[in-house]
């Protein structure tokens, strides 16, 4: 059975998805972009802003299924230009701990919703 997550700590979706569907203790976020979910706009000024944003918002979704990065076990990362790979990267990777960091991959893409510059999805584990 699955469970559609929400929380308004999180931008609401823009499209027939939900922001996370949490089945048999496993959790699919949707692919989150940096809407600030306080004002409902973009936060665009800086790579490491925007990244920022974007964490942020996966951090409420995983928050309101009761989980933390900790049990992150695999993440996507979308990028429109390789070259913010280690200001993305510096950011992301302050959310984990490198010993227990999730697999991933990153991936520059041709064109991001709202022509953002990164977008980030998660599958977590409640163990």
């Amino acid at each position: 059975m699955k469970k559609i997550i929400t929380t308004t700590k999180a931008p609401a979706p823009i499209g027939p998805y939900n922001q996370a569907v949490l089945t048999n203790g496993m959790l699919f976020t949707s692919g989150q972009i940096a809407f600030n979910p306080e004002n409902g706009e973009l936060v665009l000024d800086h790579i490491k802003k925007e990244t920022k944003q974007v964490m942020e918002n996966l951090k409420a979704v995983l928050a309101q299924a009761q989980m933390s990065f900790e049990n992150v076990v695999k993440t996507t990362i979308f990028i429109a230009d390789m070259n913010d790979f280690a200001s993305i990267n510096e950011i992301y990777g302050s959310y984990f701990n490198d010993a227990t960091a999730p697999a991933r991959e990153t991936v520059q893409v041709a064109c991001l919703p709202k022509n953002v510059n990164v977008e980030i999805s998660m599958i977590a584990v409640n163990s």
